[in-house]
């Protein structure tokens, strides 16, 4: 695989290179050279973003060997590990580039052919791959086919899309189908969305499911950008790939361990149980024999808890795209409501990458935070009563509840004395709590010294309970790139939560429904006032009688054809010696203008 890896690039960097030469335009030659002319926009691509998104996919397995840091072409100091990993991502981006490319060609029918024929090459070959070397050392039979099925479903869904997209664009050169129309500068989504902002609310909302309450609800005016599609289908893929690894180190530390148990086994059976250390190595056997059920029963836990992020992510970027649009930004931090704008530049070019990363490390850590709680349930509740400790651990659990208890009580107490004793009567009977206003103030200071030397002591619990609750959160919420789980006023050390807001504001730059609107009526005007200033200059020309030639009048008609259509400019051929090519030259310009 490695190695058709290297092969790979031939076809891209040919691709890639050609698409840079001016051939004669109309021919097969310049549609399959044009194919690299047309770039991946992940920022306002609304169409086949399912299509982007299997196509990243199909890309898990090479992202998994940079992620694991096993694949790098060239052997260099520790010191220039960087410079490799950075060759191998773009080595990888360009194996897999000709996805994209016949993806986004405007040339359906020959993208189609190339595209079908690159994916059916990948599709083969590992096929040819799984079946050679179908079994692993780790996890035994099928284990290449665990590691490659998500591949193999991507690569077929790409096979499907290619075929469709060459029987459609094949119907509508043989003229049996109309061609579809060029990608519109504002999406429909985008002007329903514009259109409900102008309609009046409704004076009584309709009753929503409890699904809709709770948990999403589908809005028909919004749709993701590619960019966020493609990024979850790849995290997915990779969140799979990831567990699957991790499995089969377990299944390689585990069979490691067994060994150690039997050699444990084996002395204390040569000691007759008599030793001084018989005691601790039968507590080291129940301790290796504990950590190996916690770990596997925590396995779907907390994959389930990276998948639920996955999806609340999504949900939080339709939220926070919203409030943007409106002009909310109440909900970011101070010092993120005018970020750089070449900070939020290369955040968008870095999220999809750390967001990945982040919920890859993030189930790592919250797999192990999750297996250290199980461990302090099992030694703290399930333990004592195998070993027939049950009442003493009923005693102790019941000694540290009423502990806790005590220490709260006291607390709820010290803030109903100060609502009864230290606070003045309410001014008003809508009032919500007494207002803010000292009552009683000689008891008050009394109060307040004699509970000082306990809240010292009060204090070492909370701080301790603090750091504790810091911790946990900190550790479950790891993965969540949409919030920083650092304290207020140090939310740009977090550089993935920097990495979220940098790419919400480029998005909302560039694809807010509102602005995209305006534009396009201002260049829906103009190409209007264009069109009735050529016809009334036409009408001129028609009213000057004999002196318009026939070629004069067809070229004019030539001229508002081309301005109407711009794509059939880079389509017209050129004749030398007519003319024509200064003429086509002229065409580019104005078009471009426009």
């Amino acid at each position: 695989m490695e190695l058709f890896l290297h092969y790979s690039l031939i076809p891209s960097v040919s691709e890639g290179r050609g698409g840079w030469r001016r051939e004669e335009k109309g021919t097969l030659a310049s549609r399959v050279v044009s194919l690299i002319h047309r770039p991946l926009d992940f920022v306002g691509t609304f169409r086949n973003r399912w299509s982007y998104g299997v196509a990243f996919g199909a890309t898990a397995n090479k992202v998994m060997f940079l992620f694991s840091e096993g694949y790098q072409p060239l052997q260099v100091p520790q010191w220039a590990q960087a410079f490799v990993l950075l060759i191998g991502g773009i080595e990888v981006g360009l194996s897999h580039f000709p996805f994209f490319a016949c993806l986004s060609s405007e040339f359906r029918l020959v993208s189609s052919i190339l595209g079908f024929s690159y994916s059916l090459i990948w599709f083969a070959v590992t096929i040819l791959h799984i079946t050679q070397c179908p079994h692993g050392q780790f996890v035994g039979k099928y284990e290449t086919v665990m590691f490659y099925w998500p591949s193999l479903l991507c690569l077929a869904f790409l096979l499907g899309r290619f075929l469709y997209m060459f029987v459609k664009s094949l119907r509508v050169h043989l003229g049996w189908e109309l061609q579809m129309e060029e990608k519109p500068f504002l999406e429909a989504h985008q002007a329903e969305h514009v259109k409900q902002l102008l309609r009046k609310c409704p004076l009584q909302e309709r009753e929503k499911s409890w699904f809709q309450t709770r948990i999403y609800e589908w809005d028909p005016y919004f749709q993701f950008p590619s960019r966020m599609i493609g990024t979850t289908v790849l995290a997915f893929i990779c969140l799979y790939l990831f567990i699957v690894i991790e499995f089969c180190m377990f299944v390689y530390v585990r069979d490691e361990l067994d060994v150690f148990e039997g050699e444990l086994e084996s002395y204390v059976a040569s000691m007759n149980q008599t030793g001084t250390l018989t005691p601790v190595l039968l507590q080291v056997k129940e301790l290796i024999n504990v950590t190996k059920g916690v770990w596997v029963v925590t396995i779907l836990p907390a994959s389930l808890t990276c998948v639920s992020y996955l999806f609340h992510i999504l949900a939080c970027y339709r939220k926070q795209m919203k409030r943007l649009w409106a002009g909310d930004k109440h909900f970011l931090p101070l010092k993120f409501h005018n970020p750089s704008s070449s900070e939020s530049v290369v955040a968008i070019a870095r999220y999809s990458g750390w967001q990945i990363a982040y919920i890859l490390w993030g189930y790592l850590i919250i797999h192990v935070m999750q297996s250290l709680c199980g461990l302090v349930i099992m030694y703290s509740l399930v333990l004592p009563v195998i070993h027939s400790q049950a009442l003493e651990m009923l005693r102790g659990l019941g000694i540290g509840i009423l502990t806790i208890s005590i220490v709260l009580g006291l607390m709820v107490l010290q803030v109903w004395i100060a609502a009864s004793f230290f606070l003045q009567p309410k001014m008003g009977t809508a009032d919500k709590q007494k207002p803010l206003a000292l009552n009683n103030r000689r008891a008050f200071h009394n109060f307040n010294y004699f509970l000082f030397f306990y809240n010292v002591l009060l204090g070492l619990g909370a701080c301790l309970s603090r750091l504790l609750i810091s911790c946990i959160l900190g550790t479950w919420l790891i993965a969540r790139i949409d919030r920083t789980i650092l304290q207020s006023g140090c939310e740009r050390a977090d550089m993935g939560f920097s990495a979220w807001i940098g790419m919400l504001y480029v998005d909302h730059y560039h694809t807010n429904p509102v602005l995209v609107s305006f534009c396009h009526i201002l260049i829906t005007g103009h190409r209007e006032r264009r069109l009735q200033q050529a016809i009334k200059y036409w009408y001129l020309n028609q009213s000057a009688g004999p002196r318009t030639s026939v070629r004069s009048r067809t070229r004019w008609l030539l001229l508002q054809t081309l301005i109407n259509n711009p794509g059939l400019v880079t389509l017209r051929k050129s004749r030398p010696g007519h003319g024509s090519q200064d003429f086509t030259q002229i065409l580019l310009i104005c078009t471009d203008s426009l």
